[in-house]
């Protein structure tokens, strides 16, 4: 019989530096998926899908558009990072 250990649904998260709780799954089918499960929190990655959605709104963007998805992966590492990402007007910044 498995036990539930705590520590294996926690992360230290990259933005928020300290222990949070995990994405239950990896955010995509990838290495890049596994990474962010294992360096992102729950609540950094869901900050993060709003400031997304907010951006594909205002800029207009088509998620076929490789550019579109290449500025969105930058902008989401500069996010995660802690670094200078765009923000949409009006857009205020979670507080940690």
């Amino acid at each position: 019989m498995q036990t539930f250990n705590p520590a294996d649904h926690m992360v230290f998260c990259r933005k928020y530096q300290q222990n949070l709780p995990k994405l239950p799954n990896p955010p995509f089918p990838n290495a890049k998926g596994e990474e962010i499960q294992n360096t992102v929190s729950a609540k950094a990655w869901n900050e993060w899908l709003e400031l997304q959605t907010m951006l594909i709104n205002e800029k207009h963007l088509s998620m076929i558009d490789p550019e579109a998805k290449k500025y969105l992966n930058e902008q989401r590492e500069k996010f995660l990072d802690n670094g200078e990402y765009e923000q949409p007007a009006g857009y205020k910044p979670p507080q940690a």
